[in-house]
C-alpha cells in the first residue's frame, strides 16, 4: 500500500509533525508523505500512539540523545482552536508563562533597557552562594569575567552588599542579552566549572546538528539560529525575556530568545535558551502549529525540545538521569493538556 493511502486509512492529518517547513523532499510532495518519514525515521510512532492521536490525547517520547547531557522530548496533540490564538499568548509572554512554576516573566524591550531587568533579583541562597564564588567552584553559573567583577566590586562586609550585588546581577544580564544581540552565539557564556571550559556556543551547535527536525525539517531556522544577528528568516518575528522559574531544587533565572515564524500552512516557533543561572548550558524548544482542514478547525500542536545539563554524568548523574527524563516527559505530557484545555476554552 502506498504511503499516501496508509495515512489516510489511518485517518491521519496531513501533516502532526514539522513536515510542511521543508524537508529532504522536494517543496512538490505533500506534507503527508514527509509526516510518515519523520514518524519513521525520527520518532518511531506505534500503531497505539497514532490512535492516541486520533482521539485527541497527547503522545510524547524520549528521544535519542547523549544520556551524560542531553533530555531530548517529542509531544503532539491535537487543539482545537485557531493556531493564531497560540501565537498570540506566546507573543504575551508575561501572561502566558505566570503561575505555577513560573515566579516571574518579563519580555525585554527591542532595543534592551536596564530598566527591564529591575525585578531581577538573586535568591537568598545565591547571594550566599556568591561569597565563595571561584572560577571551577560557583553554584551559580557565571563566566569567568563575571566571577571577577563580582569578586572585585563587592564589599561583602558592607549593609549594602546585597542590594549592590542584585543591581550588579541586573547589570550582568542586560549586558549579556546586548552582547548576544551583537556578536550572536560568539556572545554567549564560556563557563570553568569542570576540568575544561564549556562553551555554550559549542554546546548549541553541537546540540542542534544532532537534531533532525532542523537539519532535515527545518534547516532556514538553522541557519538563522546559528548565524544571528547576522542571517535573516523570511516572515520571521522575534523578542527575548527574561523568567524566574522553580526547577529542580532551585529557582532559576533563564534568558530566552523567541522566534515565530507563521505560515499558510503551518507555523513554527522556536524558543533558544541563551542563559540558566542553574543546571543547563543550553536548550532548545520547538513548537509547530499545523492546521488540518480534512480533520475540521484546529491544528496539530507539536513539540520538541532539548536541553544540555551538567548535571547527568558521572555517578550521581546515573541515578538521577532516569528520574530527569521520566519527570521531564510527565511535564511535557500536562503541558500539552493544559495548553489545549486553554486554548480550547478561549476559543468558545
Amino acid at each position: 500500500m502506498k504511503v499516501r493511502a496508509f495515512v489516510r486509512r489511518l485517518g491521519l492529518p496531513a501533516a502532526i509533525v514539522l513536515l510542511g517547513l521543508g524537508s529532504l523532499f522536494a517543496q512538490t510532495v505533500r506534507p503527508v508523505d514527509r509526516l510518515e518519514n519523520y514518524f519513521q525515521t525520527v520518532v518511531g510512532l506505534t500503531a497505539a500512539e497514532r490512535q492516541q492521536l486520533r482521539d485527541g490525547r497527547p503522545v510524547t517520547r524520549l528521544l535519542d540523545g547523549d544520556p551524560n547531557a542531553e533530555v531530548a522530548l517529542f509531544g503532539a496533540i491535537w487543539i482545537n482552536a485557531a493556531p493564531q490564538r497560540y501565537v498570540q499568548a506566546v507573543r504575551d509572554i508575561e501572561s502566558f508563562e505566570r503561575g505555577d512554576s513560573f515566579v516571574k516573566t518579563k519580555r525585554i524591550s527591542s532595543p534592551p533597557r536596564i530598566e527591564d531587568f529591575a525585578e531581577l533579583k538573586l535568591t537568598e541562597d545565591d547571594f550566599k552562594d556568591l561569597r565563595n564564588c571561584r572560577a571551577g567552584d560557583c553554584e551559580l553559573k557565571l563566566d569567568q569575567a563575571a566571577i571577577d567583577q563580582i569578586r572585585k566590586e563587592v564589599d561583602w562586609t558592607k549593609p549594602t552588599a546585597r542590594a549592590f550585588t542584585d543591581q550588579m546581577f541586573r547589570r550582568l544580564a542586560y549586558d549579556y542579552v546586548n552582547g548576544y544581540r551583537e556578536s550572536g552565539n560568539g556572545g554567549l557564556a564560556v563557563y570553568r566549572d569542570k576540568s575544561r571550559p564549556t562553551f555554550v556556543a559549542e554546546e548549541f551547535k553541537s546540540m542542534v546538528d544532532r537534531m533532525p527536525e532542523l537539519t532535515t525539517y527545518l534547516p532556514e531556522l538553522r541557519r538563522y539560529l546559528l548565524d544571528y544577528p547576522r542571517g535573516t528568516i523570511s516572515g520571521a518575528s522575534e523578542f527575548l525575556y527574561w523568567q524566574e522559574a522553580i526547577f529542580g531544587l532551585k529557582p532559576t533565572v533563564r534568558i530566552n530568545h523567541v522566534v515565530i515564524r507563521e505560515g499558510a500552512e503551518e507555523t513554527v516557533i522556536a524558543s533558544k535558551m541563551l542563559y540558566a543561572s542553574h543546571y543547563f548550558w543550553t536548550a532548545l524548544e520547538l513548537r509547530v502549529l499545523i492546521p488540518d482542514p480534512s480533520r475540521g478547525p484546529g491544528f496539530w500542536f507539536v513539540n520538541v525540545s532539548r536541553s544540555r545539563s551538567d548535571g547527568l554524568d558521572g555517578f550521581t548523574g546515573r541515578i538521577v538521569r532516569g528520574r530527569v527524563r521520566s519527570q521531564s516527559q510527565d511535564s511535557l505530557a500536562r503541558s500539552l493538556i493544559a495548553t489545549k484545555n486553554r486554548l480550547e476554552v478561549d476559543a468558545r
